[in-house]
């Protein structure tokens, strides 16, 4: 007799069970045959579910695994290790980001960019000074701030008589997410409420006859124009690569010639992004025949007219790009508007991530997870499987984040993408040195679904990585690839068990 263990055979056995928390851990081997060769590829993944320590024995990775697995729909844990756990959460913090913004702000949400004028356009000579106003918006960048200079100019406005201020406001004004990262890193870049190109400049190099030529630009997809707020400096040592200091008027690094090599390029954090703005916008400006001072901040809310108003995406398609991207600035904006929009004035991240805390215990009742920031990158930052778990489950019924989730390959034993894998992931990665987690939901082929969080971390391998190494560590690579396979070693299992 063929004892075959099905989904919906053990949710219907279930309800007539009592001991419920028996439940959370399911055989360690599936009881069917496994099938050798090359069999049909649905087959093979319903006859094919491996132990967990088989799976953990492979691969090689040490340090901490923690999971747990339920029906999307009901939330009925199938499997969990260690559920309760906590790990640094890495970048699946931006599910509880992207979860609290949609929460607080709604997924119509827009971030507005204005340019205020403080008096009457005459002539073509606007009679006052003229404001960039920053609202937030972490897309913004050289082409949108072109448009809105064009836009300028078809609102009459020629030349201006007074000042050119940056105003930046809306958030605060944050060096950058954490500290301990790197100066150098494109991905740790300063925040407030003006932002521009994800607060990074475009760093390119290439070496001539007299040495290298180098260029420093806000680029984007249509303009690129050089900037001075950020320069460089090509100095003959071997170590450190970079150097960074703050100048009086903006970033100053300088690179170890010898790590350039022939050509080459990078991006490179912004440390003060609305003087920054400010630059980019007095040039493009300037291509529209309107003359504009080097700008200057304004602190207290500026007065006057709004001449033009650039409005961004709606926050779903701005979520929708964050969980796909994973951009920390993003993630970070998101949340301190949505903090402030809560009557909640948070000068740090630590702070706005309290209430974001505050917030998720309020929405799934107690939780054990402690978020530091909304991007994932903080060291301190611990979430739980349990916790991100019944946030997919309350998630699921509006059908929101799902759709926002990225797919997610699945691989054969040599990394190539299994485009007919009977399987369809949606979900969140995180990664972080010797950190790789992952949280979503497995399609299965006949249409239900099931939720899952999966964290592996190595702290003590962490805890030796120096501050200079951090970037890209030994061994780091070959670790993050090793723990990918047993996430989709784990995947595998559970449809095998409980979903086909």
């Amino acid at each position: 007799m063929r004892n075959e263990i099905t989904r919906r055979f053990l949710l219907a056995g279930l309800a007539s069970v009592s001991a419920l928390p028996a439940l959370a851990r399911a055989p360690d081997r599936s009881i069917r045959p496994v099938l050798r060769g090359d069999a049909d590829p649905l087959l093979r993944l319903k006859n094919a579910a491996r132990s967990v320590e088989d799976l953990i024995r492979e691969a090689a990775l040490g340090g901490r695994l923690s999971y747990t697995v339920a029906d999307a729909r009901t939330g009925l844990v199938l499997e969990a290790r260690g559920p309760g756990t906590l790990h640094p959460p890495a970048s699946v913090t931006k599910i509880v980001t992207a979860l609290y913004g949609l929460d607080t702000l709604g997924a119509d949400y827009r971030f507005e960019t204005r340019l205020i004028a403080t008096g009457p356009i005459e002539n073509g000579v606007l009679r006052g000074d003229l404001v960039l106003a920053g609202g937030g918006d972490p897309g913004l960048d050289t082409d949108r701030l072109a448009t809105m200079a064009g836009a300028l100019r078809q609102a009459g406005v020629r030349k201006v008589e007074g000042r050119f201020f940056v105003h930046a406001d809306a958030l605060p004004r944050i060096p950058a997410i954490d500290a301990g990262q790197p100066d150098h890193l494109g991905y740790n870049p300063a925040i407030s409420g003006l932002n521009l190109n994800f607060n990074r400049v475009h760093f390119e190099w290439r070496r001539g006859g007299k040495g290298y030529q180098i260029a420093m630009d806000a680029r984007a997809r249509r303009y690129r124009p050089a900037v001075t707020i950020a320069s460089m400096k090509v100095v003959d040592r071997n170590l450190p690569i970079y150097t960074y200091s703050k100048g009086p008027r903006g970033d100053r690094w300088t690179v170890a010639r010898s790590a350039l090599g022939k050509a080459g390029s990078r991006w490179l954090p912004v440390r003060e992004p609305a003087l920054y703005a400010g630059e980019v916008f007095q040039i493009l400006a300037r291509g529209e025949g309107i003359a504009l001072p080097a700008a200057k901040l304004l602190d207290g809310v500026p007065q006057g007219k709004d001449l033009v108003v650039h409005k961004s995406p709606p926050l779903r398609e701005i979520l929708r790009d964050l969980l796909k991207y994973s951009t920390n600035l993003t993630a970070e904006v998101i949340g301190l508007t949505a903090t402030r929009a809560r009557g909640v004035e948070a000068r740090d991240l630590a702070r706005s991530a309290e209430e974001m805390n505050n917030w998720l215990a309020g929405w799934l009742g107690t939780i054990s997870s402690r978020f530091v920031d909304h991007s994932g990158l903080e060291p301190e930052n611990r979430a739980s499987p349990s916790d991100i778990l019944r946030a997919l489950v309350r998630a699921e019924s509006d059908g929101m984040l799902p759709s926002l989730l990225k797919d997610i390959p699945l691989r054969d034993s040599r990394g190539r993408v299994l485009k007919a894998h009977p399987l369809k992931v949606r979900a969140k990665t995180g990664t972080l040195n010797f950190v790789s987690n992952l949280a979503g939901y497995i399609q299965l082929p006949d249409g239900n679904s099931l939720a899952f969080a999966i964290f592996i971390s190595d702290d003590a391998r962490r805890a030796r990585i120096p501050r200079a190494d951090r970037e890209n560590p030994p061994g780091a690579g070959a670790w993050n690839k090793r723990a990918k396979r047993l996430q989709q070693g784990l995947i595998e299992r559970w449809a095998g068990l409980y979903g086909i």
